[in-house]
């Protein structure tokens, strides 16, 4: 055991004494860069001349130091201290891109200030420059340092951790470090650094083959997001986040499948991603409930399995299910304490063959503990196939068509494609042949 705290603690040391030359290295180098460019634009809007400058916020925006390097010294295993020591390189080098690519200078003249706060700022321009700008690197870091010392706070000292957080968010305006446009990139940035780099599992692996169309169809809908943010500007810089959101489906469909949404076991999404997909997940949120206005939510299909779209908390309670099997990649369903299982499938994407097995069964299992909900996003497709798998795994229909015309007798906008149909066909014909399936 001393062994290997003392290897944690070497390991430690490596992270942060490498953390650190790579930060002030390549930090330093984009400042000396760009200084050396002429005409370097700043992008901030007219009510940030309102913006008071605040001396004492320099604490709190100094303070982000300590945390960094605490918090490399509080690790408590191998795969923590990894897991933090690459998103903080990853968030670094993200930044370092970003402003080796699109240098923005801070547009306002701090005036001279003494004392002890005076001291603080001389120190800092000692090695800054009003460059280095969107995404703020400050923001970035404190998203992935907030998440880590979140998990060591309970009770009041979790309140106080988000206040002193909150300041020093705040602190990058009211000392002059930073326009407005830095803050949400940065934040962004921060939760992608989280992202590629979970707690439970590095980077998300490849899920299933490649879906080329998706793929063009969300990057294509991205780039239409990134021309009219730059092209409109001011208020529509806003359409940078959704056209971000976007690249990362088109990622998940190009090579990480569902599993990039990295929807948890209790059908809901950590903070950060949930920030990170933000307005993709309203979109599709708004297009499950336009869809099936004029539906019922849900519809009996047999023996008191249930198919619908992703639930609300109300629907949950309303109809008391107790039990659910989602097949939604994309959406959280409501609060819920009865047993759950999900198998996280892409949107307008078929199930594999493994996946009908796997959702016969549980569906099985389910429904005879009482009133079963199978769900996804719209209870069209990827649910309405998963109940169709359950009645030929349970000999409730003798045939697929048959399977089929029975779910579409009790929900009528079921919409099973050609290639459903195929693998479908091809998993029954392994059932009776008594081949393995999974």
């Amino acid at each position: 055991m001393p062994k290997l705290f003392n290897r944690l603690n070497v390991y430690k040391c490596v992270w942060l004494v490498g953390l650190s030359l790579f930060f002030f290295a390549s930090y330093n180098f984009t400042n000396w860069l760009t200084l050396q460019r002429q005409d370097v634009p700043s992008l901030f809007f007219s009510w940030e001349h309102s913006i008071p400058l605040w001396p004492w916020t320099i604490v709190p925006y100094w303070s982000i130091d300590l945390m960094y390097g605490l918090a490399i010294l509080l690790t408590t295993s191998w795969q923590s201290l990894k897991t933090l020591g690459l998103r903080l390189l990853t968030a670094q080098v993200i930044c370092i891109i970003c402003f080796l690519l699109f240098p923005l200078k801070f547009y306002f003249d701090r005036p001279v200030l003494d004392g002890f706060f005076g001291l603080l700022f001389d120190i800092l321009m000692g090695f800054d420059k009003p460059f280095n700008q969107a995404p703020s690197l400050h923001i970035t870091l404190l998203v992935i340092l907030w998440q880590f010392y979140a998990q060591y706070f309970r009770g009041l000292g979790r309140y106080i951790l988000h206040f002193w957080c909150l300041l020093i968010a705040l602190s990058v305006l009211t000392t002059w470090q930073h326009h407005f446009f830095d803050i949400p990139t940065g934040l962004w940035v921060g939760c992608l650094c989280i992202w590629l780099w979970p707690d439970n599992r590095l980077i998300p692996s490849i899920y299933r083959p490649l879906n080329y169309r998706w793929t063009m169809i969300y990057l294509s809908l991205s780039l239409l997001s990134l021309t009219m943010a730059i092209y409109l500007s001011g208020w529509a810089l806003w359409l940078l986040w959704l056209a971000g959101a976007l690249v990362l489906v088109a990622t998940n469909y190009l090579f990480f499948g569902a599993s990039g949404f990295q929807k948890q076991q209790n059908g809901r999404f950590k903070l950060a991603v949930n920030l990170l997909y933000l307005p993709y997940f309203i979109i599709m949120w708004l297009n499950s409930r336009i869809w099936t206005i004029k539906h019922q939510a849900d519809d009996l299909i047999a023996d008191d399995v249930y198919l619908g779209r992703i639930p609300s908390t109300n629907t949950l309670n309303q109809h008391r299910f107790t039990s659910v099997v989602d097949l939604c990649a994309e959406l959280p369903i409501g609060h819920f304490n009865g047993a759950y299982t999900l198998i996280p499938v892409l949107d307008m994407t078929p199930l594999s063959s493994k996946q009908c097995q796997q959702s016969a069964q549980i569906i099985e299992q389910y429904r005879q503990q009482g009133k079963l909900l199978v769900c996804c996003a719209l209870g069209y497709s990827r649910s309405a196939t998963a109940v169709i798998a359950w009645l030929l795994w349970t000999k409730k229909a003798d045939n697929l068509q048959q399977a089929i015309n029975k779910v579409k007798k009790h929900r009528h906008s079921i919409v099973i494609s050609n290639q459903q149909q195929l693998i479908l066909a091809n998993w029954l014909a392994n059932i009776k042949d008594g081949t393995k399936t999974c």
